[in-house]
């Protein structure tokens, strides 16, 4: 099996949706259904789990912390994604999109 580099957001994603703004509700964020376990499955199958997010390097030890603290599995965070507006890459290699729908027992991994 080929391994996939999997970039997942955090807010939104694997948890309520909380803006830069209000950085004070990311310790108690609440999880959404099915996340620990889809992301986990994906580690366990070898794949490379990145958490990619628009939360700031200054919430960093919070956000590994609340990872962590619900089960998360991964290999890396990375911070500071840039905020808004549609995310494009452009890569030499193949490249897919999953757009998260809300449930991640619809989404096919």
């Amino acid at each position: 099996m080929e391994t996939d580099n999997f970039l997942i957001d955090i807010d939104g994603t694997v948890c309520e949706d909380i803006p830069n703004e209000e950085a004070d509700r990311f310790p108690s964020a609440k999880l959404i259904d099915g996340a620990v376990e889809r992301v986990n499955a994906l580690h366990d199958a070898g794949h490379r789990i990145t958490f990619f997010t628009s939360r700031t390097s200054e919430h960093r030890e919070v956000t590994i912390s609340w990872l962590v603290r619900h089960g998360f599995r991964f290999h890396q965070l990375l911070t500071d994604k840039p905020r808004g507006g549609r995310y494009k890459w452009i890569d030499n290699l193949d490249v897919t999109g999953i757009k998260f729908n809300g449930d991640w027992k619809t989404i096919d991994l």
